[in-house]
């Protein structure tokens, strides 16, 4: 009897889906990274943001194809990314679902940061961790509102 509720506890683990915290596997040397703006940069709205990828590919979400995912943008996040849940969507965290590379971004004046974290067909962060170095902006005020100050 002891062998058969063995079996019964296997049979019963290996019908079970895989656990809801596993990752999406992604190459060791894959890197995201933001082509623009610079580290640094003083900019004026709207700003213009570019992505790039490197040892993978961007697709839409959804979709589970093997080294492929999106981008999400971070923008002033200081917590640490949770690699087992899905990144939020909210004004701090925006989801390129449908394979966008580039955005305009408008921000009030002041100082920022940008990240970029690949996410998988679920908005997940791959395993490992494919993100970009954070950056540091300077947002200007527009020349319109600087002059009517004057």
């Amino acid at each position: 009897m002891r062998d058969f509720h063995k079996a019964m506890l296997l049979a019963g683990l290996l019908s079970m889906p895989g656990p809801s915290w596993a990752q999406t596997a992604a190459p060791a040397d894959a890197e995201t990274y933001l082509i623009s703006p610079r580290d640094g940069a003083k900019l004026r709205n709207p700003i213009i943001v570019r992505f790039g990828l490197r040892n993978m590919g961007v697709t839409h979400a959804g979709d589970a194809a093997p080294n492929m995912g999106h981008h999400h943008l971070l923008i002033d996040v200081t917590e640490p990314i949770n690699p087992t849940e899905p990144l939020p969507s909210n004004k701090r965290y925006l989801h390129f679902g449908a394979g966008q590379t580039e955005m305009k971004l408008e921000l009030p004046p002041g100082n920022h940061t940008l990240q970029l974290v690949l996410g998988d067909a679920n908005h997940k962060p791959f395993q490992p961790l494919v993100s970009s170095k954070i950056i540091h902006i300077r947002v200007l005020r527009s020349k319109s509102v600087a002059a009517r100050r004057s």
